[in-house]
């Protein structure tokens, strides 16, 4: 996948994003880190205390188990909205023009569901892969391999 000049990266998961820019070329790239975010989001054991409820029947002949959120899934998916909110206030805001996502698969779906136009409108490739504890190096083989 070409990397051209100036173009934004974006490497995200359920708690972490990292925002970087091209400032070398398609051949040469040189990313450099505009700004990283990392949330705490402990496993879901540790947020709640109960099991699922149960649920009766009008007639009260039956009860059913309640399935049981996810806790920690679902501060993930909030956190993707985040991120992709901050993207389209950066496209809103005209700050980049051309936009590469790499994201594990359930985050990338996730993000994909906040698109505005503008962020979907730049974006000139996606990487369905875990890349958030790479190192830069890593990253840039790994977008160059694609």
């Amino acid at each position: 996948m070409q990397l051209p000049h100036d173009a934004v990266v974006l490497v995200a998961d359920g708690r972490k994003m990292l925002f970087l820019r091209n400032e070398g070329d398609a051949q040469n790239p040189n990313l450099v880190v505009e700004h990283a975010e990392e949330q705490t989001n402990p496993a879901d054991r540790e947020q709640t205390t109960d099991d699922a409820g149960r649920a009766s029947s009008p007639q009260g002949a039956s009860q059913s188990s309640m399935g049981r959120a996810d806790a920690h899934q679902i501060e993930e998916d909030r956190f993707a909205a985040s991120a992709a909110d901050l993207l389209k206030r950066r496209a809103l805001g005209n700050e980049f023009e051309r936009l590469i996502v790499i994201a594990p698969p359930k985050t990338l779906g996730e993000l994909r569901k906040h698109y505005h136009k503008e962020v979907s409108n730049r974006i000139t490739g996606e990487l369905a892969k875990d890349l958030t504890g790479h190192p830069v190096p890593d990253i840039e083989k790994a977008i160059a391999d694609a």
